[in-house]
């Protein structure tokens, strides 16, 4: 669309706020919130852990018939323009924070402040906040999206401020896993634009702003990282127009391909296309890629261009001391590589530091099991049918017909144990390829399993449970042996996590088993009017389980307080870029 029919920049509409934010709570019950606050997803339960493989898998397979970016050539296509009153302005960023309540409210808590103080810089509420990606997790249901999400952020901002803050969002893959509607419903809409105490600005699921000293932030959605819609490259060939070699980029994409090339050479591909055709034309230079999706903060720098991951936003930690030192971007093995000269980039900071990193992946041991009960009652069941058919075997007495079945499928249960073991170690709903390490590890992983209900079987056949008359046995085995057997075969699972985490196997399974969440990060920027960023990465050590009401009645004041104050503290020194 031409000049000739829109304005260049289209001004922010207020947000209205509703009752629910006019009315404050009286104590921290639900009815009295208007959420629920949720507990940390436990990512091992069984249930959760099919239904998100089949989502990703839905998603992978239909999301070209769910992509709804299509259809959004009929919505409006406007730039945006954001300044601060002085003529600079005031930007956070974070990422994966629709979580468990006390690390998604924490970091919300923060970002709502009229001003943080961190290690002597005095950082005021920033006029404009970009989610980038994960609003909610497990998946983009509606409700969860108003207990995980919107819920925390109307508690830590209930109405807006005078200064009325904008809010911009990119959606990332859980975002997409409804085909992006609970996302449309929350973050594009033609009425009651507000979120919280944000307002609403964008008119599709991406988004171009321009920003004081001819800086422009462009938000990309390439659809869990396939490819970007041609209702989107044209969007963006429009506001190329407005760009100049005085221009600087900064681009915020759901996932840092840039990492992820390191193993899957192709991730980066679609990013490095939109550079190369959309914003390399113009001259600009994209300054900056930030993106969320990596549970962590990790930066790499090269002369022309920084690469920030800042996923703190409250998910589960994901570890950094497996990062590579360095990157080659576009990798020199695609496509991609003969059409852009690669760039070498240095891991310049990370957070949580590297031996920390390392330190939380030894939790296993003791969260897995309680983190995640669900997991541990499979193994025992799982076990404890194993067991029974061992022992039917190993007994060699006829018994009654039910007892008899328990020892008929004993090569049916070998045969799972050890294709569950296989596949655990690469789930089909995982991208990349299986390499042997992934054979090894798996196999080994069930052979470990087929061990330990060898030895529990025999351990059980020392007992005189096994020679009760039917169904006693059966019944003894689910009361005393499932519930042990389950607590120890976690730690023969743990054990696995930890070693398989080394060759660079399930690493995310063994964060997402522990859901740790502390180690959490944000980004506030500030751009002067001279055209200087300054990007401050604010690390949060310990987020806040205990939470009282406010005392301070104000409208725009956070509903609730944490007991014990929260001290944000710098990631790394302040990188500015000029």
């Amino acid at each position: 669309m031409s000049d000739d029919h829109v304005p260049p920049q289209q001004p922010i509409p207020e947000a209205h706020p509703g009752e629910r934010a006019t009315r404050r709570p009286r104590s921290l019950d639900p009815l009295e919130l208007g959420f629920t606050p949720r507990k940390p997803v436990p990512w091992l339960a069984p249930l959760l852990l099919i239904s998100t493989g089949l989502r990703t898998l839905l998603a992978i397979l239909f999301g070209a018939y769910l992509d709804k970016r299509e259809l959004q050539n009929a919505f409006g296509d406007h730039t945006f323009r954001q300044v601060g009153p002085d003529g600079g302005l005031w930007l956070d960023y974070v990422a994966d924070l629709g979580d468990g309540f006390d690390a998604t409210y924490s970091v919300a808590y923060l970002l709502a402040q009229p001003e943080l103080e961190v290690d002597g810089h005095r950082l005021p509420r920033a006029q404009t906040l970009v989610m980038g990606g994960d609003q909610v997790y497990p998946s983009a249901a509606y409700g969860a999206y108003e207990d995980r999400c919107k819920g925390p952020y109307q508690a830590a901002m209930p109405v807006a401020p005078p200064q009325r803050p904008t809010l911009f969002a990119v959606p990332g893959n859980h975002d997409w896993y409804d085909g992006l509607t609970a996302f449309l419903r929350l973050f594009v809409r033609s009425r009651d634009r507000h979120f919280a105490g944000w307002g609403t600005g964008q008119s599709r699921s991406y988004f171009a702003v321009e920003l004081p000293a001819d800086w422009w932030l462009l938000g990309l959605d390439d659809q869990s990282g396939s490819y970007l819609d041609d209702p989107q490259l044209t969007y963006f060939d429009e506001v190329a127009r407005k760009l100049t070699p005085r221009s600087k980029v900064i681009l915020a994409v759901p996932a840092p391909t840039w990492v992820k090339a390191h193993d899957h050479p192709t991730a980066y591909d679609s990013i490095d296309y939109f550079i190369r055709t959309i914003i390399a034309p113009t001259g600009a230079q994209v300054r900056l890629l930030v993106s969320g999706d990596l549970h962590h903060y990790a930066r790499y720098t090269a002369p022309e261009r920084q690469l920030i991951t800042c996923g703190g936003g409250g998910a589960y930690l994901f570890p950094t001391h497996q990062l590579p030192e360095r990157l080659e971007v576009p990798p020199r093995d695609t496509l991609a590589r003969r059409s852009s000269r690669t760039r070498e980039y240095e891991l310049a900071a990370r957070y949580p530091e590297k031996a920390r990193s390392r330190r939380y992946g030894w939790g296993i041991f003791a969260r897995l099991p309680f983190r995640n009960p669900g997991f541990t009652t499979l193994l025992g069941t799982l076990h404890t049918l194993l067991m029974l058919a061992m022992a039917g075997v190993a007994a060699d007495h006829v018994g009654t017909t039910e007892q008899r079945l328990f020892s008929v499928p004993l090569v049916i249960m070998l045969v799972v144990t050890l294709l569950s073991a296989a596949f655990f170690a690469k789930p089909p709903s995982s991208g990349g390829k299986r390499h042997a390490r992934h054979w090894i590890l798996g196999v080994t992983h069930g052979l470990a399993h087929v061990a330990l209900a060898a030895g529990g079987t025999w351990l059980w056949l020392q007992l005189p449970f096994y020679d009760w008359p039917w169904p006693l046995p059966a019944v003894a085995a689910a009361v005393l042996y499932g519930p042990v057997i389950g607590l120890v075969a976690s730690q023969v699972v743990a054990l696995y996590l930890l070693v398989a985490g080394s060759f660079g196997v399930n690493v995310n399974e063994l964060f997402a088993g522990q859901g740790i969440e502390d180690s959490k990060a944000f980004l506030r920027f500030r751009i002067d009017p001279d055209g200087t960023l300054t990007i401050y990465p604010i690390a949060l050590d310990k987020v806040s389980h205990a939470w009282q009401l406010n005392p301070d009645q104000s409208p725009t004041s956070s509903w609730l307080l944490p007991k014990t104050p929260l001290t944000p503290r710098l990631a790394e020194p302040p990188i500015v870029l000029r």
